[in-house]
């Protein structure tokens, strides 16, 4: 592929190696795009600090350094300035508002807590419950809804672990938006490496057989993680076996934010 989207950096606090190492690891390994999307910067309480995301302070300096390094490696790879963005209801205008005041490229959006990091719950923690499943699939949408994301990462993120009939009853539901939408699904190539929940059979399987749009995603949070999916031991086999057909190159249209 030539374009990842999905790359992160170690002011999200999970995250290491520095911006340059991620460039010069995604030319190495062929990339002619580059695109950091960190975790957004949230404008959350005063009494609450985030330990997985930077800080509101930080968006300027975390734009400043792409930009210099953008314009320092312009003949090499074409660096993209993002972020991966929960939606909420309760800060996604004031977020957008504060990120929109820096060059931005574009947003993909990824749901890890519903309705939020401070009032709900996280979604990659395992569960039998139906209706944190429907809850998670209603947020979701919702956010495809607002036109701004560019391609929806790991989209299966949520670990619902009850019958197979009941996940894919409602997880159609953002499968159908993203093709009403003409939103590409990511297909989360660290999630595969750690043996994750996701990316899972029962999602994608599903997902290609009604024709949705696939967008492969490094969520690279150490500059090795910036590879093929090729150097991915079995992602390939993951990905012939549920019919999935990534878009050409890698290389999707962005969304204005």
């Amino acid at each position: 592929m030539l374009a990842n989207y999905h790359t992160h950096t170690a002011r999200c606090n999970h995250a290491f190696g520095t911006e340059r190492e991620y460039i010069e690891n995604a030319i190495q390994n062929g990339f002619k795009i580059l695109g950091f999307s960190d975790h957004v910067p949230q404008p959350y309480p005063a009494d609450y600090e985030s330990h997985i995301r930077m800080r509101m302070e930080e968006a300027e300096s975390y734009t400043d350094t792409l930009v210099k390094l953008r314009d320092e490696y312009k003949s090499d790879i074409q660096i993209l300035i993002g972020y991966e963005v929960e939606y909420t209801r309760k800060f996604f205008d004031k977020m957008l508002e504060h990120i929109r005041q820096y060059p931005l490229d574009y947003i993909i959006q990824g749901q890890h807590f519903i309705p939020n990091e401070i009032d709900g719950f996280y979604a990659g923690a395992m569960t039998t419950q139906e209706s944190s499943l429907a809850e998670y699939v209603e947020f979701t949408v919702e956010g495809m809804k607002t036109g701004k994301f560019s391609y929806l990462a790991h989209p299966d993120l949520i670990n619902y672990v009850g019958p197979d009939e009941v996940f894919q009853k409602h997880m159609k539901e953002i499968i159908q938006t993203s093709i009403d939408l003409d939103i590409p699904l990511e297909v989360n190539m660290l999630g595969f490496m750690t043996d994750r929940n996701y990316p899972s059979d029962r999602f994608y399987s599903l997902a290609a057989s009604m024709g949705a749009k696939f967008v492969i995603g490094c969520d690279a949070h150490n500059p090795v993680h910036v590879m093929q999916p090729n150097s991915v031991s079995g992602f390939i086999d993951f990905l012939n076996k549920n019919k999935i057909k990534p878009i050409q190159d890698n290389i999707i249209e962005l969304k204005p934010v």
